[in-house]
């Protein structure tokens, strides 16, 4: 996994399950995947120890790791819940 960039939450965000990572305005999120396909909205990164996905646009940037963007295919598998 690469950690592509790290940036500030833009206000509190609450994900509709447990796919989903929550953070509050403010806080360090860092990216790890920006998916592609049905979900080109969606980010994947964690917030402390959690990890999930978020919308990309509550997401200011503030530091890019890697140069390589890693851009995952999705399809409905990779969106459930255990």
């Amino acid at each position: 996994t690469v950690l592509m960039c790290r940036g500030k939450a833009m206000r509190d965000f609450k994900g509709p399950d447990c796919r989903f990572v929550n953070f509050k305005k403010g806080e360090a999120v860092y990216v790890y995947y920006k998916l592609i396909g049905k979900s080109t909205e969606l980010w994947a990164g964690s917030v402390g120890s959690d990890f999930g996905y978020f919308p990309k646009d509550l997401l200011e940037i503030n530091h890019n790791y890697s140069n390589e963007e890693l851009e995952l295919p999705t399809d409905e598998t990779d969106f459930v819940c255990f």
